[in-house]
C-alpha cells in the first residue's frame, strides 16, 4: 500500500530539482529577461502557498477543539501536553548538546575581512536594531500568551494565542452537558475533515507549486555561495541536514517507526518547507502525513503537531550559537566557553518564545549579543544571508515536530507492520 505513496512524492521530487537547475540556468545566463521570465511564475507559487496559509488557522481551532473533547478527561489531556512538553525538551537538550559539540569547532575556521562592514551596511543595520528594540519583553510576550481578542489573533495568525484559546474552549466544552457539546464537537470534526480534504487537493498540486516556487529562488541566488560568507551558509545548512538526519533516527529508534514510512510520511511536510522557509504552511501536510502515514491517532496528531508548531523551534540552539560563532569570527572578537555556554542557555529557555514575525529569532538576538559582546551590526549580515539558511531551518524545525509526534503517539499508534 505504501509504494503507491511514493508516486505524488517523486514528482514533488522531481519538480523541486528541476526548479532548481532551470533556476541555475537562468541565473548564468546573466540575461535580466529570462531572469524575470523565471521570476514570473513564482506568482502561481505563492497562490498556491496562500491557499495552503488559508487553511491553517481553521484547521488548528477545529484540531485542538475535537482532540480536547476526544480526551476522557481533563487529567488525560494534561498528562498528554505534559508529555509533549517534556518530548520538547529532551529533543530540544539533543539539539543543545549536538551544537556545543560541532559549533564552536566548525566556525573556528571561519575567514574575516573587510567586507563585514560592508555588508552590514547594506543590510540596514539601523533598521535591524529599530526593529530589536521593538521586541516585546517577556512581560509583555507573558501577558498576550492569553489572547484579550481571540478574532484578533486568528486575524493576525499569532499561533501560540491562538492554541492557548483553542484548548482552554475544547476543555471547557467537556464541561458542560453532553445535549449541548455534541453539536459543537460535530461542527468542528465537519471543519476539521474540510480543511483536511481540501489540503488533500491541494497537496496534489504540490509539484506545481514547488516548481514555481523554486526556479525564481534558484535564480536569484545563482552560484553565489562562495567566498566571506559562503562558509557560513554551506557549514550550517549542513549542521541543520545533519540534526534532521538525528530527528530521523530517533523517530525510527524511540518511536518505533521505520525510516521508510518515517520518509514517506514527512516528505510532503518537508517539500512544502523547502519551498515556502514556513513550518506553519507545513503545518497541514504533517497532519495528513502523522494520521495517514505512521499512522498516528487523531487525537494526538491533532494536539501536538499545532502545539509544536507554534512553540517548538528544535533549530534555536544550533541556529543561534552558529551565528554568534560567525560573527565573533567576521569582527575578531573572542568568545569564552562561559559565553558559549550562555548563548546555548538562553537559546533552550528562549525558543518557546520566538516572536512570530519574519526574522523573529535573529532579531532576538540583539540583546544576546550585546550580553557577550558582539556587535548589533552583526545581525544585519546574518539577515542578509539567512535565505539558504533559513530553508534547512524550516526543515528541520518540520523533522522535529513530525518526530516529537512520532514519540507522543509511541505505544498508541495503529497500524499494521511497515
Amino acid at each position: 500500500m505504501e509504494s503507491k505513496r511514493w508516486g505524488p512524492n517523486a514528482q514533488v521530487l522531481v519538480a523541486l530539482v528541476s526548479g532548481v537547475l532551470i533556476g541555475l540556468g537562468l541565473s548564468l545566463t546573466h540575461n535580466s529577461t529570462w531572469i524575470a521570465a523565471g521570476a514570473s511564475v513564482e506568482t502561481i507559487g505563492n497562490l498556491w502557498i496562500n491557499a495552503i496559509r488559508m487553511t491553517v488557522i481553521p484547521l488548528v481551532i477545529s484540531l485542538l477543539f475535537v482532540s480536547m473533547t476526544a480526551f476522557p478527561d481533563v487529567r488525560s489531556a494534561g498528562r498528554t501536553g505534559a508529555h509533549a512538553m517534556m518530548i520538547f525538551v529532551a529533543l530540544l537538550g539533543v539539539s543543545t548538546a549536538f551544537a556545543a559539540l560541532t559549533v564552536p569547532s566548525l566556525f573556528a575556521v571561519t575567514s574575516t575581512g573587510p567586507v563585514a562592514t560592508d555588508l552590514a551596511s547594506s543590510a540596514g543595520v539601523s533598521s535591524v536594531v529599530q526593529q530589536a528594540q521593538q521586541l516585546p519583553t517577556f512581560a509583555q510576550w507573558l501577558a498576550d500568551v492569553v489572547p484579550a481578542n481571540p478574532i484578533r489573533a486568528a486575524a493576525e495568525g499569532t499561533m501560540l494565542p491562538l492554541v492557548i484559546f483553542s484548548i482552554a474552549f475544547g476543555l471547557a466544552a467537556t464541561h458542560i452537558s453532553a445535549e449541548l457539546r455534541a453539536p459543537l464537537v460535530m461542527f468542528f470534526q465537519g471543519v476539521s475533515e474540510s480543511m483536511q480534504t481540501l489540503v488533500r487537493w491541494l497537496v496534489k498540486l504540490a509539484p506545481v507549486g514547488v516548481f514555481c516556487l523554486i526556479v525564481p529562488l534558484a535564480a536569484h541566488i545563482g552560484p553565489s555561495a562562495v567566498g566571506e560568507f559562503g562558509y557560513y551558509v554551506i557549514v550550517l545548512s549542513a549542521l541543520l541536514c545533519i540534526l534532521s538526519l538525528v530527528l530521523w533516527i530517533i523517530a525510527a529508534v524511540f518511536g518505533r517507526v521505520s525510516l521508510r514510512r518515517f520518509a514517506v510520511a514527512v516528505f510532503p511536510a518537508l517539500s512544502i518547507a523547502f519551498s515556502s522557509r514556513s513550518s506553519l504552511a507545513s503545518l497541514p501536510a504533517m497532519i495528513e502525513g502523522a494520521e495517514r502515514t505512521l499512522p498516528c491517532p487523531p487525537v494526538i496528531a491533532g494536539f501536538a503537531l499545532p502545539l509544536a508548531v507554534s512553540v517548538f523551534k528544535v533549530t534555536a540552539p544550533v541556529v543561534w550559537l552558529s551565528c554568534a560563532c560567525f560573527v565573533a569570527r567576521l569582527y575578531g572578537i573572542h568568545l569564552s566557553a562561559a559565553d558559549m555556554g550562555q548563548i546555548l542557555a538562553l537559546s533552550f529557555l528562549l525558543s518557546f518564545c520566538t516572536p512570530g514575525i519574519p526574522m523573529g529569532s535573529l532579531l532576538m538576538l540583539a540583546p544576546l549579543f550585546l550580553s557577550v559582546g558582539l556587535p548589533a551590526a552583526g545581525i544585519g549580515i546574518l539577515i542578509a544571508i539567512d535565505l539558504i539558511p533559513d530553508i534547512f531551518k524550516t526543515i528541520a524545525n518540520v523533522m522535529g515536530d513530525m518526530t516529537a509526534t512520532a514519540l507522543l503517539s509511541r505505544g498508541v499508534r495503529g497500524g499494521g507492520p511497515d
